[in-house]
């Protein structure tokens, strides 16, 4: 062994040297792709350091291999532990190198579709889209680092040749094992490729409205208007219905209703409206009316109806709209405030109210027997007395 030595330095020497040359050949080119592209800098920042890691790791490994040969009948000395080794922290590498491409190429993508402007649906879809995938590639590359790494392994080896022998079995078990999480999983899959639900998408779930901060591969983040965060899981999103404001378009209407007196102006609401809507940048100018749209007890609903170019601006539109056309009705039409009515007095001297004595229409008239039963039900009951009170009377009257 001892002999190997020097060859094994000049051969570490040679390698280094080798993999020094590559990664500044490599680092020359990014250079003048740079002078041209912003690409390579985003891709030097992701790569870089896996990557010469990797090279400098398989010069190592080449040269100890070139230095010291590994036998066949070899399964426990030194040389085998160390290409087991090896062979685990390159495939290691070799997963971190390939996540890093996988995260330059999807942030590449991701940087072509702005969604910082008005109508970033498509931007959004791909968006999702985009991360989704990157989630899937990162976690198959690792699944399949790990499994190579364990495979590694005799045991680990006859393990999977005796799990393949009865896969059929261990896929049922798997499956109902892991039930919950893998129909999360393709229902996180479905809602992103069938773009019923997107980032950014504004969302009415479970009764609070919020915009879809974060799609993983089994839960959906819903961040909450006042700053709460909503976790479902994706099934929630396939098995239930949701409200999605942004499904086609940004754009949105939104009511105000307000209930008035009878004697409101409603040629002075819609002109006061009008200039209202005129004067703010929250409205879109698609949809500005106001309609009375009930008129029952006591009370004239007007329903404002109003448009913006996303959720946000429409409720401060909302909002500004019922604050001037309040302040409007307290200043310049007072009558138009809700008002309660109460009539106060007797039916009889109400216009057309018929007599109290007469008998009514119905049950109680159309003939002498219905006039009878009228009298019974109608007259005041008698007063009774007690004996020795109507005797004290009758003694009163005799004497006067």
């Amino acid at each position: 062994m001892w002999e190997h030595l020097f060859e094994f330095f000049i051969a570490i020497a040679i390698c280094l040297v080798i993999a020094l040359a590559i990664v500044v050949t490599v680092s020359l080119i990014g250079k003048l792709v740079r002078m041209k592209a912003h690409w390579p800098n985003e891709l030097i920042t992701f790569a870089q350091t896996p990557f010469r890691v990797l090279v400098f790791l398989l010069a190592i490994w080449i040269a100890t291999a070139a230095t010291f040969p590994f036998p066949e009948d070899d399964d426990t000395g030194w040389r085998h532990i160390f290409n087991q080794l090896m062979t685990i922290i390159v495939i290691g590498v070799g997963a971190w190198l390939a996540t890093s491409l996988v995260r330059f190429a999807t942030n590449q993508m991701l940087g072509r579709y702005r969604t910082d402007v008005v109508d970033n649906r498509a931007a959004r879809r791909v968006q999702t889209q985009v991360i989704i995938l990157r989630r899937l590639a990162i976690a198959v590359i690792v699944v399949i680092a790990v499994g190579s790494a364990l495979l590694t392994f005799e045991s680990v080896r006859a393990v999977g040749a005796s799990v393949l022998a009865s896969a059929g079995i261990a896929s049922i078990v798997a499956g109902l094992a892991a039930q919950s999480t893998l129909g999360n999983l393709f229902a996180g899959v479905q809602l992103v490729f069938s773009d019923a639900l997107r980032v950014d998408d504004v969302v009415v779930v479970e009764g609070e409205w919020g915009r879809v901060g974060e799609v993983t591969l089994t839960y959906i983040v819903v961040d909450v208007w006042d700053q709460r965060r909503l976790i479902l899981p994706c099934t929630y999103f396939t098995t239930k219905p949701f409200e999605n404001w942004t499904r086609r378009g940004s754009e949105i209407l939104g009511t105000v209703e307000m209930d008035v007196d009878w004697r409101v102006p409603m040629e002075g609401l819609r002109s006061r409206l009008r200039a209202v809507l005129a004067d703010t940048d929250l409205w879109d100018g698609r949809t500005g009316v106001i309609q009375a749209t009930d008129s029952v007890g006591g009370l004239v609903r007007a329903r404002v109806l109003v448009s913006a170019e996303d959720s946000g601006k429409l409720w401060d539109l909302r909002c500004l709209v019922r604050e001037e056309l309040i302040s409007y009705i307290q200043h310049s039409a007072p009558q138009a405030l809700p008002t309660q009515r109460v009539l106060i007095g007797e039916q009889a001297e109400m216009p057309g109210a018929r007599q109290a004595h007469a008998p009514s229409e119905g049950m109680f008239s159309g003939s002498a027997d219905a006039d009878e039963r009228y009298r019974q039900f109608t007259q005041p009951n008698p007063v009774v007395e007690d004996a020795d009170s109507a005797t004290a009377e009758v003694a009163d009257t005799d004497r006067t």
